[in-house]
Order: C-alpha cells, then sequence, then structure tokens
C-alpha cells in the first residue's frame, strides 16, 4: 500500500505533466518507524518546512504539523503490517507549466518497505575524487540535489568502497555519501557546519543535542581533509543508524566512544 494526496492504493499511476520529474521542483524525506513511533518527526517536520519555504510551497494538510505527519505516515505503517518501516515521503509541486510555477500547492507519495537496521562498521571509506559537495538554498534537504549523491554513489561502488566522504570545493570535509560525518579528538566532537553544503540531517541535528546533553563539547566548522584524518575516531549518523568508520584512505581509527548517542530518540 501507498499514500497518494492522502488516499490509500495498492498502486498509482502519476499523470503529466509533473513538475517533480520536470524540473526538480520539490524535496523528499526518509523516515524511519520503530519501536512504536516515528523516529525524530518533529526535526524532520522543520525541515520539511524550511524545504517548502525555500521552495514558495505550502504542506498539504495531511503534513501540516509535526502530528499531522506522524498520524498520516502512522496510517500508512498500519497499512502495509509492518513493525518497522523505512519512509520515503516525496512533495513536487503540481500543476505544469515552465520553470515559472502557477501555484503553491503541492502533491505528495508516502511508499513504505521493512525496515532492517544496519550499524555494522565501515571498514573501507575515502575520499571523492570525482564529486564535491555544493552549498546552496536547498543543500540542506533531500531532492534538489540528489544527482550529487546518486555519482558519489557511483564512485563509491566502481572504487570498491564501504562509504565515501564529500568535500566541497574548497577540500573542506562535507558528508558522507549518506549520512552525516563525526569525529572525535581531546574530547571534542567535530562535524562540518551546513556551509559546507551538506545536508541539514535530523540525526545531525540529534547527535548534537545529546552530545551536548551529555556535557561533551562541539564544534560545527570549515575543516580540511587533515582535521578528519587527524583524528582518534569517527562515526557516521542518519536516521536509520550510526556506523563506526574504521578506515579512511591508509587512516585507521580507534573505536569512538559514543555512550550518549545510547538512549532512546
Amino acid at each position: 500500500m501507498l499514500l497518494l494526496n492522502n488516499d490509500l492504493l495498492l498502486a498509482a499511476a502519476l499523470p503529466l505533466p509533473n513538475r517533480g520529474l520536470a524540473f526538480g521542483d520539490g524535496f523528499f524525506e526518509t523516515l524511519v518507524f520503530s519501536n512504536g513511533h516515528l523516529r525524530l518527526a518533529a526535526d524532520h517536520h522543520a525541515r520539511m518546512r524550511q524545504a517548502a519555504d525555500a521552495l514558495y510551497l505550502k504542506l498539504p494538510q495531511a503534513l501540516a504539523t509535526p502530528e499531522d505527519l506522524v498520524n498520516t505516515l502512522t496510517r500508512l505503517v498500519d497499512a502495509n503490517d509492518l513493525l518497522a518501516a523505512r519512509l520515503r515521503l516525496q512533495l513536487w509541486r503540481t500543476g505544469g507549466g515552465r520553470y515559472t510555477p502557477t501555484t503553491d500547492a503541492a502533491e505528495w507519495l508516502a511508499t513504505a518497505e521493512a525496515f532492517v537496521p544496519d550499524d555494522t562498521p565501515i571498514a573501507k571509506a575515502d575520499f571523492a575524487l570525482e564529486t564535491h559537495s555544493i552549498h546552496s538554498p536547498m543543500s540542506f534537504c533531500k531532492g534538489p540535489q540528489a544527482w550529487l549523491y546518486v555519482r558519489a554513489a557511483h564512485e563509491r561502488q566502481r572504487r570498491g568502497l564501504d562509504e565515501i566522504i564529500l568535500c566541497d570545493a574548497a577540500g573542506y570535509v562535507a558528508e558522507a555519501g549518506a549520512a552525516a560525518i563525526f569525529w572525535l579528538k581531546d574530547d571534542v566532537l567535530f562535524t562540518p557546519s551546513l556551509a559546507s553544503g551538506c545536508v541539514a540531517g535530523v540525526r545531525r541535528a540529534q547527535v548534537l543535542r545529546a552530545a551536548r546533553a551529555a556535557g561533551l563539547e562541539c564544534r560545527e566548522g570549515l575543516y580540511a581533509r587533515e582535521s578528519l584524518l587527524g583524528a582518534e575516531a569517527a562515526f557516521t549518523a542518519n536516521v536509520a543508524s550510526v556506523r563506526v568508520l574504521h578506515t579512511v584512505g591508509h587512516t585507521v581509527f580507534n573505536q569512538p566512544k559514543v555512550a550518549f548517542l545510547e538512549g532512546p530518540w
């Protein structure tokens, strides 16, 4: 079952014209439902609201508040009889036209599949050679710059890596291929700032909150590769999992002490 504009359907055909297909005029969210609740729903909704504002879109009524988001997607999870679900929510501007939009109304599609967590350590990572992050008014959200991650994933696969790390055009570390990146040095937690072009990940925000609540100093900034390579430990984090980095290139890291991430979230 899927949800198309809040209608539960077995399948759906999307009519043309479709501005999401034609212009990438929209965005998406990847969410996880587990242990009876939607993870980080308020963070997801805040990013959705920010993305909608940046694209001059109005969120549909079924997604208008964090509570609406939870209720709507829980309905989809229940319809698919899933205990744990990976959800994809795609929004795009309705109507046709060329670049100039004629409406701020949005259509949406939500799909669900079984969620299988993967927190296995990342044995082999390295920096991307063919693609760099790009900071833009939309780089904080998912969708408008997805081609970057498609290129990075292709390179990761071709080079036989378990993870790939994107830097910006100036060489500052930005993020992993589908996750935020963090490293520890002298009891300080480092992560790239949004100015690097990284996604404003909901788990990124949660990691920073948890670390600060545990009394760990956190720094967000523009960091050269040497900062990461000189760390004691490193890990990636997204809404699905936290994964320890064992190596980046020829650099080997220690096991990070991340007890602050072990509580409920």
